[in-house]
């Protein structure tokens, strides 16, 4: 049977915005009950949620008594995604009131809920709202972290509500876990993601082929488990994932600076980013012509410094720390041989291990690797989407956060 999802929409001028999220889901095959608010259907009519969900829509108690919709809808829910959610919508929610289908639904949902705020940053900071939104953490909602940019009219800050195809991926990490309670909730975590670049003139770099993919599905989970995340992403131009801090660098210098201090106040560190390895000496003030007597020019490279290694031996520590190694095997040792002695010499909590033999890795939705742990362990994660591996990283970590 498809997955059944509660869409409650609230009454916001980012409500239209919801239709791109009914369609995500009715498009992926999910069965999809539109829970709009009286206020909501002031902004996006009952026709347009009816034929993009192919449902009858209703926001009252009072329609088809006799099935009990203020009851059945939520009982029968297997997700539940408020988008948008109102200063008034959180509010209701967290003070348990149930005056409309949507707050009786809430009430009565024993699955998983995410709610995506969308409102005025003074609403949104609001100590009203602040509390609200604590009280639905606490009882285990995802309540996603609005978005930074253009709100209503004039005004630009934070309270716009993040991208619908965001908001999906979200919710359909939620939903892979089939559970309520998010087990990273009141937790920070920091993500680096992609490849860094080192200038050698101001259009030619050293760089490398990491994607961020694998970052940003880390993120992304680890905002639907609950978490605080910040992600320092390095030279990627994927969409910001939804409720998450994105902070852009673009050379090893700059990631090390806002990974060391986004990671001051961090539960766990995980280093999916590829820092190089080396950055040139001097850096030209001006583009390197070719030699006319087919020369090369040389250059001289000098070590970066090494992040992971850094952040595992800081005294005391208190987060978890994560690396990856992209191996290929050499004479030396085979993949996991080569994993194995990085892991000693890094110091980590973990070390995922992805074998790029031929660089099929880079760029690619999918991903495998085997998860090394100092403690001995050894998690194998066959072939799957960079998202299934993010949960078992995650799985992981939690199990060593502990309580």
């Amino acid at each position: 049977m498809n997955p059944r999802v509660v869409l409650g929409v609230s009454g916001g001028i980012a409500a239209y915005k919801a239709c791109e999220l009914l369609r995500r889901f009715t498009e992926s095959g999910h069965d999809v009950t539109v829970v709009p608010t009286a206020a909501a259907l002031a902004f996006v009519g009952a026709p347009t949620w009816a034929a993009l969900s192919g449902k009858p829509v209703s926001s009252e108690v009072w329609a088809d008594v006799h099935a009990v919709p203020h009851v059945q809808i939520g009982q029968r829910a297997d997700l539940v995604v408020v988008a948008p959610a109102t200063a008034d919508l959180l509010a209701k929610a967290a003070h348990g009131l149930a005056d409309d289908l949507l707050t009786n639904t809430l009430l009565t949902a024993r699955c998983p809920v995410v709610f995506a705020p969308a409102m005025h940053t003074e609403m949104w900071e609001h100590p009203a709202t602040v509390a609200n939104v604590a009280t639905l953490r606490e009882r285990g909602a995802v309540v996603i972290e609005p978005a930074e940019g253009r709100l209503t009219g004039e005004d630009t800050g934070k309270g716009r509500l993040p991208d619908p195809a965001e908001i999906f991926h979200l919710a359909l990490d939620v939903l892979s876990r089939g559970v309520s309670a998010p087990d990273l909730a009141g937790r920070h975590v920091v993500v680096s993601a992609g490849g860094t670049r080192e200038y050698l003139d101001p259009v030619r770099f050293l760089g490398n082929r990491s994607s961020g993919l694998q970052g940003y599905a880390l993120a992304r989970v680890a905002a639907a488990r609950g978490a605080e995340v910040t992600l320092v992403a390095a030279n990627v131009t994927l969409p910001d994932p939804a409720g998450v801090k994105v902070v852009a660098v673009e050379d090893t210098a700059q990631l090390r600076d806002a990974v060391l201090a986004a990671a001051v106040s961090a539960d766990a560190v995980v280093m999916a980013a590829a820092p190089a390895d080396f950055r040139p000496v001097t850096v030209s003030q001006d583009k390197i012509k070719k030699a006319e007597d087919g020369s090369s020019p040389a250059i001289v490279l000098e070590q970066n410094p090494d992040i992971l290694k850094h952040l595992a031996s800081q005294t005391p520590r208190r987060s978890v720390v994560v690396g990856f190694a992209a191996e290929t095997g050499d004479p030396s040792g085979s993949v996991l041989e080569l994993g194995r002695a990085k892991l000693a010499r890094k110091g980590c909590d973990l070390l995922v291990v992805n074998d790029v033999s031929g660089g099929g890795v880079f760029g690619s939705p999918d991903n495998e690797a085997v998860i090394l742990g100092a403690d001995g362990s050894q998690v194998s994660v066959p072939l799957g989407t960079k998202s299934a591996l993010a949960q078992v990283i995650w799985d992981e970590v939690a199990r060593r956060l502990g309580p």
